[in-house]
């Protein structure tokens, strides 16, 4: 049988079923990260597991996310990993350290792996061969119980680029143009798997960027074969010895196909406000940037900011622009400094962030009112880089830097022919950062903040389900939207009694009284309902709240398994026109629910306006037997 990348680590994982697209399918699962947005809350859900150490082959808890210290709340939810991480066998990456992604691909990414993260951009350990997926923290949490992952088998998209990029195009550009073609919603339940000529020309770093962005597609995850490039990283790393070969079969079967001609690709940005919004960047010369951004886990790489040395070098960033960099790892920032890039960084006026996450996730520089930021990052969503009214273009870092010198969106093809940058032999490494696990854990005492909250009780299904339509939100609804992440609630992600009282204010900012009021009820939704974050507490804020089921026009995977973990009915409209003829208060009931659900439709009934309407629940026995248990804890506790 010919098989796919991707077919080939599913096969040598696969728990149960087969590789037949559509099946419900569980995997092994090698290696976990946690990082501590999401961190917190999945080592609460592990605790009660009460496994006394993590079952698989290495678990890594990274801090990257809040690490402004405005207050205790952030230092104490760190000290709680770090305790839980020496406790029961998990690695410990300190802040300072670096992002998740980057450094999970520099120092522990193993090729032919499974690799299940706490973050919607897990993924980007695609690049060097992983069959790598973001999932909620429940999810994670019993992977390092032992427990396998359940999916339902993707469909695979072969991607061929062709020939070579060309001066001023990068492999941003590539995922731009892939999201061009496939929108936030065209790669739900699909792996984006890429091959072709234009392979032997990318980089490990470059292929990760393509990997991470792939995440906008609502792809389950995207890959890239493990080859010579491959090899040439990890003996650059000092870590040959984990190499191994993975390459598609020819002939292999595919359910759909892309081809890129990379020598025709330009540069390309992502406008206001959705990754899929591309046009080319020579179409934007006129609009005037305020703001510059460079970093996050999309690119960050030491390749990326070399390049944006070699581009500022001499130079001096437009007055009226702001310039910050974030390396992605310490190792990165060791390299620049000891090459004296860093110095060409700072002479040219750019300000040096931490390595760690921030703008990308709203931490920290906040663009002016109406002001335009350039960001070489993930997502653009309106009001995530903490100013509403801002606008923010994402763009390669080549473009960036540019753009930072002319103070205008501007192509930097003229500029390129003075850069040369190259992959080292080999990189510097300094792992003194990573703290690995106590051999015996038991005599490691776990000390919990005061802001750390125990996980929201999930109830079980009734055979009536009753409430009010409390709020009625449109097409492509993000996990920022349902649980802001700005820098002012982020210190706070381990209290979901204090976020529940911003769960989805950003689209009304009355919606948690409401529900209070009411005692609970529906949320109706458009279109890819909960896109973006993996972020579970887009769950568990509702849940808290006393939301009864989501209703909608279909969902993002990672939140709609996020829903179901907690117990929270995620139901589509059969006919997406019913959406219409449901206005916000309507009372809304589904009688018998406890038969229904083992049909393949469930009648509902919106009493306000005497009308009945069809539901379909898109579950598999695992996920309908979390629901009529009440969620993913009740089950694994009742199946004891």
């Amino acid at each position: 049988m010919k098989l796919t990348v991707a077919e080939k680590i599913i096969r040598t994982h696969l728990v149960h079923g087969n590789l037949h697209r559509g099946d419900a399918i569980s995997l092994k699962i090698d290696q976990t990260l946690t990082q501590d947005s999401t961190g917190t809350m999945a080592y609460l859900q592990f605790e009660s597991m009460g496994i006394p150490r993590v079952r698989t082959k290495k678990s890594v808890a990274y801090i990257d996310h809040n690490m402004l210290q405005a207050g205790p709340e952030n230092a104490d939810d760190h000290l709680y990993i770090q305790n839980i991480a020496k406790k029961h066998g998990i690695y410990f990456s300190k802040p300072g350290n670096g992002i998740c992604h980057q450094v999970h691909l520099e120092r522990f990414g193993v090729p032919g792996e499974t690799l299940l993260g706490s973050d919607s951009h897990t993924p980007t350990a695609g690049g060097i061969g992983m069959l790598a997926m973001g999932a909620g923290g429940l999810d994670v949490a019993v992977a390092m119980a032992g427990g396998e992952y359940h999916i339902t088998m993707p469909q695979i998209v072969k991607v061929e680029l062709r020939g070579k990029l060309p001066l001023g195009s990068s492999s941003k550009d590539i995922i731009l143009e892939v999201l061009r073609r496939c929108s936030v919603k065209g790669g739900v339940n699909k792996i984006f798997e890429y091959c072709g000529d234009g392979l032997k020309y990318l980089s490990v770093p470059e292929r990760a960027t393509i990997t991470n962005m792939g995440a906008e597609l609502g792809a389950t995850t995207s890959i890239f074969p493990s080859d010579e490039i491959t090899f040439e990283f990890l003996k650059a790393q000092g870590r040959e010895t984990d190499f191994i070969e993975i390459k598609g079969d020819e002939g292999a079967r595919y359910d759909e196909e892309l081809i890129i001609s990379l020598d025709e690709l330009k540069p390309l940005a992502a406008c206001p406000h959705s990754p899929d919004n591309i046009v080319p960047v020579n179409e934007l010369s006129k609009i005037k940037v305020s703001q510059v951004a460079i970093g996050s886990c999309t690119n960050s790489s030491y390749m990326d900011l070399m390049k944006v040395a070699e581009l500022l070098k001499g130079k001096t960033i437009k007055e009226d622009v702001s310039l910050v960099i974030s390396p992605g790892s310490r190792q990165v920032l060791n390299m620049l400094s000891e090459n004296g890039s860093l110095s060409s960084l700072i002479s040219a006026g750019a300000r040096i962030l931490e390595c760690a996450c921030g703008p990308c996730i709203g931490m920290g520089q906040a663009p002016n009112t109406d002001g335009v930021s350039l960001r070489t990052f993930n997502r653009n969503f309106k009001g995530r880089c903490g100013t509403t009214s801002a606008d923010v273009y994402l763009v390669s870092p080549e473009v960036a830097a540019v753009s930072a010198l002319t103070g205008y969106i501007t192509s930097p093809e003229k500029l390129m022919e003075d850069v040369h940058v190259s992959m080292p032999n080999s990189f510097t490494i300094n792992d003194n950062l990573i703290i690995p696990p106590s051999e015996n854990g038991d005599d490691i005492q776990v000390v919990r903040g005061p802001n750390i909250k125990p996980v929201p009780k999930t109830h079980i299904l009734g055979n009536t389900l009753k409430g009010t339509s409390l709020i009625k939100v449109e097409d492509n609804i993000t996990t920022d939207h349902i649980m802001p992440s700005n820098a002012k609630l982020l210190p706070f992600r381990s209290n979901i009694p204090y976020l529940s009282n911003y769960c989805l204010t950003p689209c009304d900012e009355e919606f948690p009284q409401r529900v209070l009021e009411n005692g609970g009820g529906f949320i109706i939704g458009g279109s890819n309902y909960g896109q973006g974050s993996s972020r579970e507490h887009a769950a568990l804020a509702p849940l808290y709240l006393g939301i009864k089921g989501v209703i909608a026009k279909s969902f993002a995977r990672i939140h709609e398994q996020n829903l179901i973990n907690n117990g929270i009915l995620p139901l589509c409209f059969e006919n997406e026109e019913d959406y219409d003829h449901i206005d916000m208060m309507d009372e809304i009931v589904i009688d018998n629910l406890l038969n229904q659900i083992d049909c393949p439709v469930i009648t509902a009934r919106n009493i306000t306006k005497n009308r009945d309407f069809k539901l379909l629940l898109h579950v598999s026995p695992r996920q309908k037997s979390m629901l009529l248990s009440g969620g993913l804890l009740n089950l694994i506790k009742n199946s004891k």
